[in-house]
């Protein structure tokens, strides 16, 4: 399991389809753009005084990567992996406690523990090995979310080998801390983006919701992005994981950046890519690559026993075409009707 979204291509391309209304004469639009753990993002508001709080943000995700980034050396997360301490501040604290519910609703699909794995098949931070079964029956020694404990702001590992890999969840947590920043300095429309984990809030200044555009699967990773759907968004997260971008090939076998903690290889099915939608983008987030995980028929199960989330899957029927299937309680507007007017 690991859908390594912080530096990944995206499988969720964003379009804010501006209209007229945009702004008013009380209201102004407020948008930026910029670079955090390795991709984009982007923030855009309605305000009155049409202040940017570009600098906080940045500020917010600096501290945020200082806890739970392995890409930053003395980080929490890589002194915790490092066996330098135990202790966690609140931002590390949150997403573990997180990880670990999402693991036990989802039998170890989603496992925040699964990194060795992950850095051994050349999607971490570390160079790829060698794999043969041998070597992955002994990583898997290491892997399994019950082997983690939380004692106040202190982590206990049953083996000092395992290490922690929070990029399918954290990203999805940033966008959440960046809209409670705004949140909190009175902005009640938003919506923001970080590399295509999206939470938004209210609806825009015209009254319309925030329109959002879901990407057609690609051939491969080069392939443009081209969004294929629409939905519309207010006071909902929306994050989307998948299988065409990231991957690499060897052997004429193409090999998936998302891992099986359970089998310890990389997942192999027909689900091509999904976008959850939920209350806050860290559920939507580690959800999306539980899903991708599972894939289509166990994620479909799973979901529909779930009144508190929303899926959109994407899967393949052969010879270069797909399928769909989106649950009740969403709308997706195909492309074609969007620019018919429908």
């Amino acid at each position: 399991m690991h859908s390594y979204k912080s530096i990944l291509y995206l499988f969720f391309s964003l379009l804010i389809f501006s209209s007229c209304g945009d702004t008013t004469s009380e209201l102004r639009k407020v948008s930026f753009r910029g670079v955090v753990f390795g991709t984009y993002y982007s923030v855009s508001y309605f305000s009155y005084d049409g202040r940017s709080y570009q600098a906080g943000i940045d500020s917010l995700f600096e501290n945020f990567n200082q806890s739970v980034s392995y890409y930053v050396p003395n980080s929490v997360i890589s002194k915790i992996n490092r066996n330098e301490t135990d202790l966690m501040d609140d931002y590390f604290g949150t997403v573990l406690t997180a990880s670990l519910e999402i693991a036990e609703q989802t039998n170890g699909a989603f496992d925040p523990t699964v990194s060795p794995l992950v850095n051994a098949w050349g999607f971490g931070f570390t160079d790829r090995e060698k794999m043969n079964q041998s070597k992955i029956d002994s990583l898997l020694n290491f892997v399994g979310y019950q082997n983690i404990e939380i004692d106040g702001y202190r982590l206990k590992k049953g083996f000092p080998e395992i290490q922690l890999d929070f990029n399918a969840i954290a990203k999805g947590y940033a966008a959440d801390l960046a809209g409670q920043y705004l949140t909190d300095k009175g902005i009640k429309s938003y919506m923001v983006e970080i590399g295509g984990d999206l939470v938004t809030k209210g609806k825009k200044a015209d009254g319309t919701s925030w329109r959002i555009g879901l990407e057609e699967p690609a051939k491969d990773m080069f392939a443009a992005q081209e969004w294929a759907f629409l939905v519309e968004l207010d006071n909902k997260a929306v994050a989307t994981s998948g299988s065409y971008r990231k991957y690499y090939e060897d052997g004429g076998q193409r090999f998936s950046h998302t891992i099986d903690p359970k089998t310890g290889r990389p997942v192999d099915h027909n689900l091509l890519s999904v976008s959850v939608f939920a209350n806050d983008c860290m559920t939507a987030d580690a959800y999306a690559t539980a899903f991708m995980v599972m894939g289509f028929d166990k994620a479909r199960s799973f979901i529909e026993s779930r009144n508190d989330l929303d899926a959109f899957f994407i899967y393949s029927t052969g010879n270069e075409e797909y399928g769909t299937y989106t649950t009740g309680g969403l709308k997706v507007i195909p492309r074609s009707e969007v620019e018919a007017g429908l």
